[in-house]
């Protein structure tokens, strides 16, 4: 797998590639300059990795004046297996001389004339370069590894969590407004009915925000959170009896809730109870009449990233294949395929909006599994392709 992934960037961008283990040793190939086994050079590598896992993307840094590298983290599932480095350049317009660099690698215990090759041998990028061969060589290890990097992706949404988090603290400081907004939780609930993943978790971060001005204090927050979560889920059953099952997961996060030692695991907890809230809420919310429905679309809710079929929902329901189809059709007014697409489209958005993951990367992710399916329905969807609606939801 190294060797495919090693060629095609490669020949993608004239650079070689090392395979680092967890300690920032290089491990393949094993022929590398002298330079790059610097001790110093292994503990950038080292350092870089672990903040890739922290930021839960790949990092750039500078190994040395005006020489720049990068690390992606090969991650599956939770499980850190080592890292990509993608070689070291020399970035475009940097002040910094020749000389500077080798005179660093020189101070870091390398042979002045192995530091003048390994300088002179650079090749030599501009910073949006960097960034395009960053993505690229991302997306291509976990296209050719089929590994599903789950800590990276819990990480990357929890920073950008926090970053919005800390953002409405600022505004609000500023505009001196430590008031709880009651009304958001009538924002919120709206945004989850319709759909708006990105809206919901944007105004749930604006409400974790309020909640730490109105009183820092751990149990006051708690207390605030488990009073919203408790208004989301009695509107969701007031609503529809077939939401009954939320009451008993809200036990479950009442009770994770508690728990919780500081704000940023209490972030955590209740990300995770929305997400869990919503997958309900984007089905559910069409009010079914039929308890069979239900089942199936709780079926679909649980199960939409997986090949899914008519069959497994039927089952799911109790019903014949026939008989399930039509009463989805009716309740819902979208069919079995057009329900497990409705959620698909929804996670893909937020995929589109919250990483910088590849499209090939999100179909797979959402269930779709080919790319090309997968824009033909995103597009069919939401009247845009993904790139767009990237590009536009980033302003």
């Amino acid at each position: 797998m190294f060797a495919s992934v090693a060629k095609d960037y490669r020949n993608q961008c004239g650079l070689d590639l090392c395979l680092s283990d967890c300690e920032g040793r290089i491990a393949l190939p094993a022929t590398t300059s002298p330079v790059e086994n610097l001790p110093a050079m292994c503990h950038l590598r080292w350092h870089n990795l672990n903040e890739a896992v922290r930021w839960g993307e790949p990092h750039v840094f500078f190994v040395a004046p005006g020489i720049m590298s990068w690390i992606v983290p090969l991650v599956e599932g939770t499980d850190l297996r080592g890292g990509l480095c993608g070689g070291c350049i020399l970035l475009e317009d940097d002040p910094q001389s020749i000389n500077t660099s080798v005179n660093y690698f020189v101070g870091e215990g390398a042979r002045r004339n192995d530091a003048l090759a390994f300088v002179q041998g650079l090749e030599v990028f501009d910073q949006a370069r960097v960034r395009e061969v960053v993505d690229n060589l991302y997306a291509s290890f976990y296209q050719y590894s089929g590994w599903n990097p789950l800590a990276l992706k819990r990480n990357r949404d929890q920073m950008l969590q926090q970053r919005q988090i800390a953002e409405e603290i600022h505004q609000r400081k500023v505009e001196q407004n430590r008031a709880y907004p009651y009304d958001d939780e009538r924002i919120l609930l709206s945004l989850i009915r319709v759909g708006d993943r990105a809206g919901a978790r944007k105004m749930f971060n604006k409400m974790l925000a309020a909640m730490f001005l109105y009183s820092p204090k751990p149990v006051v927050v708690r207390a605030r959170a488990i009073e919203m979560m408790g208004y989301l889920v009695r509107t969701a059953v007031e609503d529809s009896p077939l939401a009954e099952p939320l009451l008993e997961r809200h036990m479950t996060w009442i009770e994770q809730i508690v728990e919780t030692q500081d704000f940023d695991d209490l972030c955590n907890v209740l990300s995770d109870a929305l997400d869990d809230f919503m997958n309900s809420i984007f089905l559910q919310g069409v009010n079914p009449v039929s308890p069979a429905v239900g089942k199936a679309l709780d079926y679909i809710a649980a199960n939409y990233t997986e090949p899914i079929s008519l069959e497994a929902i039927a089952e799911a329901a109790g019903l014949s294949t026939f008989r399930i189809a039509h009463l989805l059709k009716e309740a819902t007014g979208k069919t079995a395929l057009q329900n497990v697409h409705y959620l698909r489209i929804q996670e893909a958005r937020r995929l589109l909006e919250k990483s910088d993951m590849s499209c090939t990367d999100i179909a797979y992710e959402t269930g779709f599994g080919d790319q090309s399916y997968f824009i033909k329905q995103f597009r069919k969807w939401m009247g845009i392709t993904p790139a767009k609606y990237r590009k536009s939801a980033r302003g």
